[in-house]
């Protein structure tokens, strides 16, 4: 950095060239960093969009299961117009199963996955990655709504 020196003219505006000089060299550093920190969040996001794509694609259910809960969510909705009360005492109850559905498919991994720890077997990464990788994306969905 320059350092502004007293024998340096000064300027109209009371400043001296070298003042100048230093304010437009802070100035452009200020400007770099900003504008690494707007590509570096940009990269946070890219890359938080991307796994957040991958998770809504992982699918919870299989595709028979998915397709017979829209469809009894489809025959609630429809009749909703007849049977208002009904239809939402229908939605409580698809709901829940659907969620306990869901804790039953997660305890039987984790039980399948701890049973094989219990015998002293050895789980590959793989396994982990992709009981973690279905917890994440649960987990995501849970907080996204």
């Amino acid at each position: 950095m320059s350092e502004i020196r007293r024998e340096e003219p000064i300027t109209t505006t009371g400043i001296s060239t070298a003042a100048l000089a230093h304010a437009d060299e802070v100035e452009q550093q200020d400007y770099t960093e900003n504008r690494q920190d707007e590509r570096d969040r940009k990269d946070m996001t890219v890359n938080s969009n991307r796994t957040d794509e991958v998770d809504e694609k992982t699918a919870l259910f299989s595709s028979d299961e998915s397709n017979s809960l829209r469809g009894q969510w489809d025959s609630i909705q429809v009749g909703f117009v007849d049977e208002p009360r009904q239809a939402v005492e229908r939605a409580d109850q698809l709901v829940a199963g659907a969620m306990k559905r869901l804790a039953e498919m997660f305890a039987a991994e984790r039980s399948r996955l701890e049973g094989q720890w219990d015998r002293g077997d050895s789980v590959s990464t793989e396994e982990l990655r992709l009981a973690l990788r279905r917890y994440r994306a649960f987990f995501g969905r849970l907080l996204s709504v």
